[in-house]
């Protein structure tokens, strides 16, 4: 009677250590799940703040540096007139045509749409930058400049017109909150916190209403690898060198844009 009221105590002891043992077991289930969740990448933080994404509860645009100097992409801005051939020097019309926007450049050197949330920070961080004697667009409207004018192509040679538009660069990174925590927090970075490679770039607005930048007369040689390229791929966006960069068979002239009659 003794033993069998030994073994039943024994038993006794096993199950409810077994009843301990069992929440253990669960919560060991449970961590390694929260931990697969991670935190946000900064690749999800951008996307999230480009889509404007329901998990957010704010995403601003934090500002590390600015160069108010900066010149955009060298466009040509008319159509190429061709004096190829000629001995002399001839007075052709050119019809211009340039516009600028505000852009919003990613680390990876992508332009990109933005929400409302990181559109507004965007536009709350361009009035810091206005200044006394420069007006910058803050928002994604568009800005023209459109004029007709004459001017001289040179003998032998084809012509356009070249624009590059005066804009702040303001770069830093994106700051990003989620209204749920993750991994414990809500704030998170891309591409990280203290980072400047989130480029916002606002154009220079004349007191006219139209850009600013810098516009130039281009002659080009003919018979030289630079306009037989130009000439084969008029319609195509090309790579074109800046002002004065366009080497010895390239001559150009700039045009102050208070000659210029805005339409």
């Amino acid at each position: 009677m003794t033993r069998a009221g030994h073994s039943g105590s024994h038993r006794s002891k096993k199950k409810r250590i077994t009843l301990v043992l069992a929440p253990v077991a669960a919560l060991a289930v449970i961590v390694p799940l929260m931990n697969s969740a991670g935190a946000a990448t900064p690749d999800e933080v951008a996307a999230d703040c480009q889509s404007d994404s329901d998990k957010l509860e704010n995403c601003e645009f934090v500002d590390v540096q600015a160069k108010s100097d900066s010149l955009g992409p060298n466009e040509r801005v008319s159509a190429v007139t061709d004096n190829c051939g000629s001995t002399s020097e001839a007075t052709k019309s050119f019809s211009v045509s340039a516009s600028v926007t505000r852009i919003i450049q990613i680390e990876s050197g992508s332009a990109v749409d933005v929400g409302l949330k990181l559109g507004s920070s965007i536009f709350e961080i361009g009035l810091k930058y206005n200044e006394q004697n420069i007006t910058i667009s803050r928002d994604d409207k568009t800005t023209s400049l459109s004029f007709t004018r004459s001017d001289t192509v040179k003998a032998d040679h084809i012509a356009f017109f070249m624009w590059s538009h005066k804009r702040t660069d303001v770069s830093g990174h994106l700051k990003a909150t989620y209204k749920e925590p993750q991994d414990g927090q809500t704030v998170f970075f891309s591409p990280s916190e203290g980072a400047a490679t989130v480029h916002v770039f606002y154009p220079h607005i004349l007191n006219n209403g139209t850009p600013d930048g810098r516009l130039w007369l281009r002659n080009v040689q003919c018979g030289t690898p630079q306009a037989e390229g130009i000439l084969n791929n008029q319609n195509s966006v090309r790579t074109e060198p800046g002002f004065g960069e366009g080497g010895e068979n390239v001559t150009d002239v700039e045009i102050p844009l208070s000659e210029i009659s805005a339409s």
